[in-house]
Order: structure tokens, then C-alpha cells, then sequence
């Protein structure tokens, strides 16, 4: 459809906020291999890092119709022109045509393992149904971009990055055979969340890499590897009951994060390479109890639960990576601009 200039939203500027996700546990059962068999849970909490979205109506003194700005800038004439994926997959699914302007920025680098182009996905339809003057809630969003990356660009990923961003907060996530995904909203006091997070810490390796190139050879490897993903999932279910029934439990939280990366390290050959083990091995003799790659794996961040007394050894025995203090956040993808009271 072509939104006129007498559409709500069409005359303005849109601007939305979606959150970077960390998953805790449960990475890997969210791909349709496993769980349309065996049923998948992730546990993951939105932090204080986003991806922003702008979107608004091109002015027609401008001498392309259509302009895209991220990494790089396009400057075309028809939507099925547009170069990047995500931006031209959206725009076909939500039929808006040309003269269009959207720009994306993020707080953290791409392809870091923290659920950007998901985020990117989301946040880009919650500005589009703006755009056309729709609210639409989070289920609706998620399950859009789930379909937009999955089922119209077949990238070879799973749902739970998608469910992050659009929900927010700390979630269990369970993915059921049927399609269907049970959000459960993980409510837990101040007294839990702030020694939780001050318990994580996040490094950037300095190395973005292709998650579809590492989730392609997971999914291949899912037949042979079901027990993995299936311990897998259960340390997603053990590390709620931990919250819930124990607090910020750092050492069993570390404990458990540690063996679910000794499974996921071998569920397929680029996960980990010899600098990220290096690295592992180095925080961990510094005091981290667990930790993991960020995401799909091969590179991006490296995430550990480190207790109160080894933090400072942990950042100097990785002094050569950035460190990234996180918080959590509680809402998911949010229209910042223009703020409506719907």
C-alpha cells in the first residue's frame, strides 16, 4: 500500500528502540530441527543496549524515492531494489512503497552475537506499523520478524532473538512443536537482578562473525546431537527454578552456564576456535565461574559469571578485550518518536 500524506504517521518522523538480548541458557533448542520434535526453552534477559530505527516519509525534492541508511547508504528507486535484506524483506511484507527514508543505528557492532539483526527486524516493523498508524503488540511483532528472517529470507537461525526483542525483561521462552512459543516473564525482585547482573560480564572480542555460517552447521549436526540440545534445554529450565528458589546464585548460575558451553562448544566446528578458548581458560583461572559465547558463537562477545572479589582479576586477565557493562532492561520494542498514548 502507499501511505498518503493524510495518514497518521505519514507527515512525521518515527523513530523505535529495541533491546540487545543475552541468552543465559537454552541457545540452540529454539531452531526448528530440534524443537518441532523435542520442544525448546531459552532463558535470556533484554539489556541496555539498542538498536534504533527511524522511519519516515522521503521528501519529494530528493532526487531518489527511496533511501536506506546503515552501514552504508542506498539510494534507490523501487523497494525491490533495496540491497539490505531485512529493510527490503519488511517494506514487501507490510506493502509500503516508495518514498520512504529509514535509517538504523546501533549501540553495539553487528554481527555480535547479541541478537542485532533480529532486534533490527523487529524495531524496523514496530516503525513500519507506525508509519501506517497500527499499534501492534509483542506477539504480533516476533512472530512478524520471526517470519520475515525464517520463513521469506530462510536464514538458517532460530526464534528466541526475535521474542527478546519484542517482549523485553527477563523471559523464559519455550518453544513448542506446534509452532507455538510460551513466553513466561521471569518477575524477580531487585534484590535478585542486581547482583545477577553485576555477577555478568561482558567482553568484545573485537571479532564480528556470520551467525547463519555457524547455525547452518548446528542445524545440520541437530539429528546426532539431540541429547546435547536436550541437556541443554533443561539447564533453561534449571537456571529459572535457580532465580526463583535461590536468588543470584552465582556459583550455580556459573556452573551451569559452564556445562551447557561444554555441550554447545560441539554442536558444530566454528563456535569456538583456539583465541576464544584462550580466552576462556585465562577468565576462568582468574575467578569466572562459567561463561560462553554470546550467540551463535565464532567470535562477537564473550559473557562470564564472575563472583564479587575476581571481577577485578577476570577484566585484567582480559585486559586485551573491551569491557561492556550491561543492565537489564525491562520493556522490548518501543516507539520512542512520536510518543503516543494510544
Amino acid at each position: 500500500m502507499t501511505v498518503p500524506a493524510d495518514e497518521p504517521g505519514a507527515g512525521g518522523i518515527i523513530v523505535t528502540r529495541t533491546p540487545l538480548r543475552l541468552s543465559l541458557a537454552g541457545g540452540g533448542t529454539d531452531l526448528p530441527e530440534f524443537y518441532e520434535v523435542d520442544g525448546g526453552a531459552v532463558l535470556s534477559t533484554a539489556i541496555d543496549k539498542y538498536i534504533y530505527v527511524t522511519v519516515k516519509r522521503h521528501g519529494s525534492f530528493f532526487d531518489e524515492p527511496i533511501r536506506v541508511n546503515y552501514s552504508r547508504s542506498e539510494m534507490v528507486e523501487r523497494v525491490s531494489d533495496i540491497e539490505n535484506d531485512i529493510v527490503r524483506s519488511c517494506l514487501t511484507y507490510l506493502e509500503i512503497e516508495a518514498p520512504i527514508y529509514v535509517s538504523v543505528v546501533g549501540d553495539l557492532p553487528a554481527a555480535s552475537g547479541l541478537g542485532g539483526s533480529s532486534a533490527f527486524a523487529v524495531g524496523l516493523l514496530n516503525a513500519l506499523h507506525a508509519y501506517r498508524g497500527e499499534r501492534v503488540g509483542a506477539g504480533q511483532l516476533a512472530a512478524e520478524a520471526s517470519h520475515v528472517e525464517m520463513e521469506i529470507l530462510r536464514e538458517p537461525i532460530g526464534k528466541q532473538d526475535q521474542y527478546a526483542a519484542a517482549y523485553g525483561g527477563i523471559n523464559l521462552f519455550e518453544f513448542l512443536p506446534s509452532g507455538r512459543v510460551r513466553v513466561e516473564a521471569q518477575h524477580l525482585s531487585k534484590a535478585v537482578i542486581d547482583p545477577l547482573f553485576e555477577g555478568i560480564m561482558l567482553f568484545w572480542t573485537g571479532h564480528p562473525r556470520s551467525a547463519g555460517k555457524v547455525l547452518a552447521e548446528q542445524r545440520a549436526q541437530t539429528g546426532v546431537k539431540r541429547d546435547e540440545l536436550s541437556a541443554m534445554r533443561r539447564h533453561a529450565l534449571h537456571l529459572r527454578d535457580v532465580l526463583h528458589d535461590r536468588g543470584a546464585d552465582l556459583e550455580e548460575i556459573g556452573r551451569t552456564i559452564h556445562e551447557s558451553w561444554l555441550m554447545k562448544r560441539g554442536l558444530a566446528s566454528t563456535i569456538t576456535n583456539d583465541r576464544i578458548d584462550q580466552w576462556y581458560e585465562r577468565a576462568r583461572k582468574a575467578g569466572a565461574v562459567g561463561g560462553k559465547v554470546a550467540g551463535a558463537g565464532g567470535g562477537g562477545f564473550l559473557l562470564f559469571i564472575v563472583p564479587d572479589g575476581c571481577r577485578e582479576a577476570v577484566r585484567e586477565a582480559l585486559a586485551d578485550l573491551v569491557y561492556v557493562p550491561v543492565r537489564p532492561e525491562a520493556h522490548g520494542s518501543q516507539l520512542v518518536l512520536p510518543f503516543m498514548a494510544w
